[in-house]
């Protein structure tokens, strides 16, 4: 399976020369079929990954030290970063939360949605401070 790497994630089977934004809509995209062919563990690893990659380019245009680790860390990072609103960091622990082997989380979740939610929040604070 070909391989790209984007930002220190590699990311199996998507082509190199793709830009952040359609590596991101990608992932976000497997998620919602993962969803609909009730392949929730996939789901939420692809949302995962979307949410790792927007934080990567949210990083990479600002002057903060990259972040370690994997999409799971990010969002480990993101919850515990009270600079991000609230919500952020309460769908960033959403979708760090393991599910438990009966394949239901101890809330209701819809890691598509906390996916997006953490993305708009990261593009919305790229946009305030983008140059006029």
């Amino acid at each position: 399976m070909a391989r790209a790497h984007r930002a220190g994630l590699e990311i199996l089977g998507k082509p190199r020369g793709m830009t952040p934004a359609a590596l991101i809509e990608d992932e976000l995209a497997a998620a919602e079929a993962a969803r609909q062919n009730s392949n929730d563990g996939k789901a939420r690893v692809c949302a995962r990954r979307a949410v790792a990659l927007a934080t990567e380019e949210w990083l990479a245009q600002r002057s903060i030290p990259r972040w370690r680790g994997d999409a799971m860390a990010h969002l480990r990072q993101i919850q515990q970063d009270e600079s991000f609103p609230l919500p952020i960091r309460q769908a960033a622990e959403r979708l760090s939360t393991p599910v438990t082997h009966q394949h239901t989380a101890p809330f209701t979740t819809d890691p598509v949605a906390d996916a997006r939610l953490i993305i708009a929040c990261l593009s919305s604070i790229l946009s305030e401070k983008a140059p006029p």
